[in-house]
């Protein structure tokens, strides 16, 4: 984790666009930044946190049009001093710069390099750089907004006080172990069994919310299943508005899954239309098939399809015995073609009926999905909410730390086992903050940012 480095990237993203952000940090960012920029009305030095209008030149002369900016430490966003280029969009434009910054000494940063800096240097704590690389990736205003809440320290300041109270009971027991001699009383067990319970049941709440974060963040995934000619894929296209997948009398035409990404009622939603699921020899489709039932277990919601206007047969019947009726909506396609009987194990499902080609019964649909959104957010009565998967199972061992050290409180144990415990749930809590995350975990984190974040 290299600190005494300036290193650069561009802070936007790839392609033509009418302007980039080409970004510098470290205690060179200056010196690079005066070797390339000539600002058109001198002098130099920069004055902090001020733009300055000028050109970017090497040794033939201007290379681009700019507004510079720097910005002294600690002021900045990762507490070192910090440059940005502000120039004209253009790829060539932008890999030109950022080579005259590496011959200038500057190092290329590795993804998420500022946002690991900032971390390093106090500016934010490990849960506020995971929310950074969260409101990058939001997809919806939901997504946005439980990610901001993160950056702002809510998740932070709420495990803090937790820590607080956690530390107290440690000092106390450890205390009690490191003066054994001098007669110190041991903690009130009562006491501290119920401000523990008190702590279990905090952080349950704020873990169960889990499962509402990561619907408002990730999405839900919808997984649109059934046998060859039902209507799948033109369910697809109209849930999308538009031709996304190739609709055909032919069975078999879809092979693979298609994915598509929309916002449903503020949330993000992932529709995954299949291969038709039917017995046959061919080894493609069979590959399909074989797709389309290993999403069944990741999928939050199904939609069942079948044709409504001919009698159901084995290969519907194959579907309904490989679907979870908890998650599984039955959708009767086609009605404008006719109606036939149900069969028996279609109660077993919650149903609409449609017709895709025309459109009808999708307002059923929606509603039926927003119904099923409802029910799967649940309520956890918790206004913050987690929906990193780290924190999820960070808080689990700590709740189980937790239960052990009362156990341990009720059962008269040595206090050297209690402090095992209660510092175990101590670590696992500092692990989401950063306060007591290793170094590989880290590295895992910062891996996933972008280039230039």
């Amino acid at each position: 984790m290299r600190t005494d480095t300036t290193i650069v990237a561009p802070a936007t993203p790839a392609g033509e666009g009418g302007l980039a952000v080409i970004r510098l940090s470290g205690p060179d960012a200056e010196k690079v930044l005066c070797q390339l920029f000539r600002p058109a009305h001198p002098p130099c030095p920069f004055e902090s946190h001020r733009f300055y209008y000028g050109h970017i030149v090497d040794k033939a002369g201007m290379v681009d049009e700019v507004m510079a900016v720097l910005m002294r430490a600690p002021a900045s966003f990762t507490r070192e001093d910090v440059a940005e280029i502000h120039c004209h969009g253009g790829p060539v434009i932008v890999r030109r710069i950022v080579d005259l910054c590496l011959s200038a000494g500057a190092v290329m940063a590795a993804p998420g390099e500022f946002t690991l800096r900032a971390f390093l240097n106090g500016r934010i704590d490990l849960a506020q750089a995971e929310a950074v690389a969260g409101l990058i990736h939001a997809r919806s205003e939901s997504a946005r907004r439980i990610a901001l809440d993160q950056l702002n320290g809510e998740l932070s300041q709420r495990l803090r006080a937790q820590r607080s109270c956690l530390v107290e009971l440690l000092a106390h027991i450890e205390t009690h172990i490191d003066f054994v001699e001098e007669d110190i009383e041991f903690p009130d067990a009562d006491i501290w069994l119920q401000r523990i319970a008190d702590l279990q049941s905090e952080l349950a709440g704020l873990r169960s919310s889990y499962s509402t974060g990561r619907l408002l963040h990730d999405g839900l995934r919808v997984l649109i299943l059934g046998k060859p000619n039902v209507g799948k894929s033109s369910l697809l296209n109209s849930l999308l508005g538009q031709a996304r997948a190739i609709v055909s009398d032919i069975p078999g035409t879809t092979r693979d899954t298609i994915e598509e990404h929309l916002v449903f009622h503020g949330l993000p939603v992932q529709l995954i239309d299949t291969a038709g699921i039917r017995q046959t020899d061919d080894a493609i489709e069979l590959a399909g098939i074989e797709r389309a039932r290993a999403k069944i277990d990741s999928a939050d919601l199904i939609f069942f399809i079948i044709d409504g206007s001919r009698p159901c047969d084995a290969d519907d019947q194959l579907v309904a015995d490989m679907v979870p009726e908890a998650r599984t909506l039955l959708v009767v396609n086609k009605n404008d073609l006719g109606s036939a009987p149900l069969p028996l194990w279609a109660d077993r499902f919650r149903r609409v009926t449609i017709s895709a080609r025309l459109g009808t019964g999708l307002d059923d649909l929606q509603a039926s999905l927003a119904g099923l959104l409802a029910n799967n957010q649940g309520d956890s009565g918790e206004n913050l909410v987690l929906y990193e998967r780290r924190h999820f199972d960070a808080l689990g061992r700590s709740l189980d730390s937790l239960g052990r050290a009362v156990q341990g409180l009720k059962q008269g144990l040595s206090p050297e086992f209690i402090a095992l415990d209660i510092r175990g749930a101590l670590d696992a809590l500092g692990e989401v903050t950063g306060e007591a995350t290793p170094d590989e975990v880290l590295e895992q984190i910062f891996s996933q940012f972008c280039i230039g974040k």
